[in-house]
């Protein structure tokens, strides 16, 4: 096996609260900058940047995994991914009927841009992407798991968006893939909190929405070879690949 460092918490510009600065080709030259073998991108709530990112990865040598950071209808974060293009357009349709449409104000809010190659702005969305969807955790887990992807609850020992803050515990039966832990806590104390957390598969990202934080906490991906089927097989531990939390 062949290890591959992974930050599967990326913002780009789409994202209101990601830095203009935030671009495709700056997010990729930036992941190649550090070393960094795979990459998702995760903007709250809307796909339309992530399959392009995918797209220019190649020549930078890196895996993207696209999809979305989605805020449920508890205001819990979810990361979801996906493999195929028809699946991403398919969960876009799906958040883009979901989501509680407030009019975005970029002034205040911040601005929620659609970029194509040549960092070309093409347009933008004009409701506010961190609103929150009509759909429960488990309704938005259930949705990514029929689509074929990769279903993981965000930065769970945040005090804010996540799934202690906002229910206390991991709901019973909850089917997803590994948990995310953020770069802001000790991962070996919050497991001696949270005894019950300890076995599940974990992953560490950046939640990056400036240039200079994406890798600053990353996550090892044991696989044959650097394909999103062998990523798969990781997140649920199948034919040997793991994932390594730092």
């Amino acid at each position: 096996m062949k290890k591959y460092r992974a930050d599967l918490h990326i913002h780009t510009v789409l994202s209101p609260c990601g830095d203009l600065e935030m671009s495709p080709e700056n997010i990729l030259a930036a992941a190649r900058s550090k070393n960094i073998d795979i990459l998702g991108i995760t903007d709250h709530n809307h796909t339309g940047n992530a399959w392009l990112i995918k797209e220019m990865a190649e020549e930078y040598q890196v895996l993207v995994l696209p999809g979305a950071e989605v805020t449920t209808r508890e205001e819990v974060h979810c990361l979801a991914f996906f493999s195929s293009r028809e699946s991403l357009v398919q969960f876009q349709h799906f958040l883009a009927g979901q989501i509680i449409r407030i009019p975005n104000r970029p002034e205040v809010l911040g601005y929620q841009v659609l970029v194509g190659r040549g960092e070309k702005v093409i347009d933008e969305i004009d409701y506010y992407l961190g609103s929150s969807v009509d759909a429960s955790v488990e309704e938005v887990a259930e949705m990514v798991h029929s689509l074929g992807g990769i279903f993981v609850p965000a930065h769970i020992d945040r005090h804010k968006n996540s799934l202690y803050s906002q229910l206390g515990f991991i709901p019973y039966g909850l089917a997803f893939d590994a948990l995310e832990v953020s770069w802001r806590t000790a991962l070996e104390n919050f497991l001696g909190t949270h005894p019950e957390v300890n076995g599940q598969r974990i992953i560490r990202s950046s939640d990056a929405h400036y240039l200079p934080d994406i890798g600053r906490i990353t996550s090892v991906f044991l696989l044959e070879e650097l394909t999103c089927d062998e990523v798969w097989m990781a997140f649920r531990g199948e034919n040997g690949r793991k994932i390594v939390a730092a």
